[in-house]
This record gives structure tokens, sequence and C-alpha cells, in this order.
């Protein structure tokens, strides 16, 4: 995530985020369903008006980094060094999410999610939109455009974007993005000749 740099936009970043922890740790104490818009706007000392200025809905307010996964995902096909394989770039940055979801404090983050159906079924929007969001980046690059048509690009991002989900839950995450990345990596093979 980009570090604001004016004082205003600073402001609203730590509102923001005040925002966002202050719903969080709500929604842990309480449960997810008994805890609404108004109770995290009072308990954040902000307006429901300025929640919904920051986040769409109430189940974004979980999902609060979501935008940085989505331009993280984007920069590992875009920031690429010349010539790099797509594949180990994308590698590299899903180790880095797992690694990041699957610390010991987001366990009960994950545990709500999976409990709650509003917030599975949030979830499951987002990947798709995250696989369209990477699909777009990688049909973009001109070298991997030559051999991957549309179809190839979405499939390989909607594989990237399961790898994430599927890793997050096995008993060893970084071996599981290993394991499912050579399967990626050997259907990328096939299908961008």
């Amino acid at each position: 995530m980009t570090v604001p740099t004016g004082r205003r936009e600073r402001k609203k970043a730590a509102t923001r985020q005040k925002i966002a922890d202050t719903a969080l740790r709500l929604f842990l104490e309480r449960g997810y369903d008994a805890v609404g818009i108004r109770d995290v706007a009072a308990e954040a000392d902000v307006a429901v008006t300025t929640v919904f200025s920051h986040f769409a809905s109430k189940e974004a307010l979980v999902f609060e980094q979501d935008e940085n996964f989505e331009q993280n995902l984007a920069a590992a096909v875009t920031g690429r060094a010349p010539h790099e394989p797509l594949i180990p770039a994308l590698r590299r940055q899903i180790h880095v999410q797992v690694r990041h979801c699957t610390t010991d404090s987001t366990a009960p983050i994950w545990r709500m999610i999976d409990e709650t159906p509003a917030l599975r079924e949030y979830e499951e929007s987002m990947r798709l939109r995250h696989a369209e969001s990477l699909a777009a980046a990688i049909a973009a690059d001109p070298e991997l455009a030559r051999t991957a048509t549309t179809t190839v690009c979405r499939t390989i991002a909607r594989f990237v974007i399961d790898a994430y989900s599927l890793a997050r839950e096995a008993a060893d995450p970084q071996a599981a993005v290993d394991e499912i990345f050579r399967m990626i990596e050997a259907a990328w093979e096939v299908t961008s000749r």
C-alpha cells in the first residue's frame, strides 16, 4: 500500500484504519451478525456516512486489505523484470500473501469468515474480481499476450487465486503454495507455447 503523502490523505487513511480495526474487534468480540454499522461508527467515534465513505458494505470492513491484495497481484505481473517468467513472479507474491494471512493472529478472523455465510459469499465474489483483474494484467502484458489467449489468462488467474485460498487452509501453507504452483506452471507451459 502506498503511504499517503499529504496531511489530508494521512488523516483519511488513519480514519479508515481506525474504522476497520474497530469493526474487526467488535466482530470478533460480539460476532459478525450481532454488530451493525451504527455500532462500528459509534465505537470508532465517526458518523455512519464516514464508515460508508471508506467502505462500501459491512462485509468490506472484514476484507479491508482487499484492494492491496488485488494491486499486489497485478504488480507481480507488471513489475517483473524484463523476460522474467510469469509463474515464479506470481508464486512469490502468493507466498507473501499466504504468509500474511496464516499468522496465529488471523486464525480467529478466518474462522469468523468460514462461519458467516455473508462473509463467505463476499469472499467468493472478491476472489472472482481478483481473478478478472489478474487476468487483465496478464493479457495486457505484450510479451505474454503473444502466446496466451484470453481464456488462458483467465484460467491461470483463477488457478492463482484458488492457490491462495487452498494454501491458506493447508496444514503447511508454504509447501502447499509450491505444490499448487508446480501444477500451475505445467498448465502455463502447455497453454502458452
